[in-house]
């Protein structure tokens, strides 16, 4: 029997052996080919690179042998590249599309296949389904060898630094940060981060001291590549024992962010939302919509009426912050996960810039990671945040988590009145203090996912609590 291939928030994932094999990532190669032919990939030909996971260079040259038997030519990186470049890279390129062979943040046993526009943004929901109908059984997939190919140019391994690198300097001024005089520690947790920071920002006055940053697809000394509790507490002791300014920490493939202050303390992504629009809103002095998930925080209709900017919320996934960012001009775009993506560059999530313009916001502030945060919330007001993650046991347990939230009607969660209930992606449940509730299923994992957002700190855990009681979690 076929295997059936499922794309999810971003993308297909799969384990590695068990079902994410080098047939079916051909056969998904094939649908991708076929997508493309429709928009003129025999012309525009495509993007190809890799991260750091175990196989992930011969993965992408099977991508790539199947979309050269398709008469597609390809750019294959010529190494391991974080998404954003290979996104960056679509865009400059003027390529149909791409594909890159990441599972992100995903545990170790994984890989996974993302697609992408000639945007360099996610494909959005109905093109996934197109794709997703295209995928063929494994007879049916064209393929060139890959010496074939190289000899007949239908592949050519390509650098993609150097076209960034300039992009990224017409985002942000480089210099003043590398004459900081700062200490700051990078985590790029083995993956495809290891050493951008110093392309970009090293060989002034600023020091960088990287850690995890060799290739080891295991990824030691954390759970999984994703830059959140506990994985980061490794790059959080390394700031407070070195003495540092700030820790900037990349998840696998580099396109999400997380930060940790002088004193250790972890930036959740939330906070690190709102600190990226408040610099763009006030340093950058730029105006336009914010496009958020409706996971993320409610920081940013604050921030929204104060700098009188209009904020837009979407299902969980750049498969709907891509188009609403193109849609509406958006300053800025992001997720809960730590993903950010900004106007003038792609409309894609990007680690690499995103910690740029924190370091920028702490030169331009001229304060220390903990100061920015006290700003922040001076403006704003304290909001706290927590994420719990529950794997389900059988597929089965998804339908029934869904009909009991379906019919769930709280009055109060965590001793807040519930004002509204919003389902936009999973079951939101508003309170009275701006707060919410949200559960809701991963589209990449077989989780389901309970988060908060509240004005009250002694009111978290009671919160999540009433989530997983009122979804009917198990402790």
């Amino acid at each position: 029997m076929t295997y059936q291939i499922k794309f999810g928030t971003d993308g297909w994932r799969g384990q590695i052996a068990e079902n994410y094999t080098f047939d079916n990532v051909r056969r998904c190669a094939q649908g991708f080919a076929e997508y493309l032919l429709k928009r003129g990939g025999q012309e525009q030909g495509a993007v190809i690179g890799h991260d750091q996971r175990y196989g992930g260079e011969h993965f992408a040259a099977a991508a790539a042998e199947v979309l050269a038997g398709n008469g597609i030519k390809v750019k294959l990186t010529d190494g391991a590249t974080p998404t954003p470049v290979i996104s960056f890279s679509v865009k400059h390129h003027g390529a149909a599309g791409g594909i890159n062979v990441t599972a992100s943040h995903n545990p170790a046993t994984d890989n996974g296949f993302k697609v992408r526009e000639s945007t360099g943004g996610a494909v959005d929901p109905e093109g996934l389904k197109e794709i997703e109908g295209s995928i063929p059984p494994l007879e049916d997939v064209k393929r060139m060898k890959l010496d074939e190919a190289l000899d007949s140019g239908m592949i050519a391994y390509f650098d993609a630094t150097d076209a960034y690198v300039e992009q990224v300097k017409t985002l942000v001024e480089l210099a003043p940060i590398s004459e900081a005089g700062y200490h700051v520690v990078i985590d790029p947790m083995w993956g495809n981060g290891i050493g951008w920071m110093d392309r970009l920002i090293g060989g002034g006055a600023t020091t960088i001291t990287e850690i995890h940053n060799e290739r080891n697809p295991l990824f030691p000394d954390m759970q999984r590549p994703e830059p959140i509790p506990p994985n980061v507490d490794t790059g959080l002791q390394t700031t407070i024992d070195s003495g540092a300014d700030v820790l900037v920490i990349f998840d696998g493939d580099a396109d999400r962010v997380g930060a940790g202050t002088e004193n250790g303390e972890f930036i959740n992504q939330l906070q690190m939302y709102a600190l990226l629009a408040l610099y763009l809103l006030e340093v950058r002095e730029q105006r336009g919509p914010i496009v958020k998930t409706v996971s993320t925080t409610t920081m940013l209709e604050k921030l929204g009426a104060i700098y009188d900017v209009p904020v837009h919320s979407t299902g969980v996934g750049f498969k709907y912050v891509a188009p609403k960012m193109i849609e509406t001009d958006a300053m800025i775009g992001g997720e809960e996960s730590g993903g950010f993506a900004f106007r003038g560059h792609v409309p894609e999530r990007d680690g690499l810039v995103a910690g740029l313009f924190l370091l920028d916001l702490m030169v331009q502030k001229n304060k220390k990671p903990s100061e920015l945060l006290d700003e922040l919330w001076e403006k704003v007001g304290p909001h706290y945040y927590k994420r719990v993650d529950t794997r389900l046991r059988s597929p089965e347990r998804k339908e029934e988590y869904r009909s009991t939230l379906e019919a769930a009607q709280p009055e109060t969660v965590g001793g807040l009145k519930v004002t509204d209930k919003v389902t936009i992606d999973g079951y939101k449940f508003v309170l009275e203090d701006g707060g919410w509730l949200l559960v809701r299923f991963s589209g990449t994992e077989p989780l389901i996912r309970v988060y908060c957002e509240t004005t009250h700190e002694d009111k978290v855990d009671d919160i999540i609590d009433d989530g997983m009681r009122i979804a009917g979690i198990e402790d």
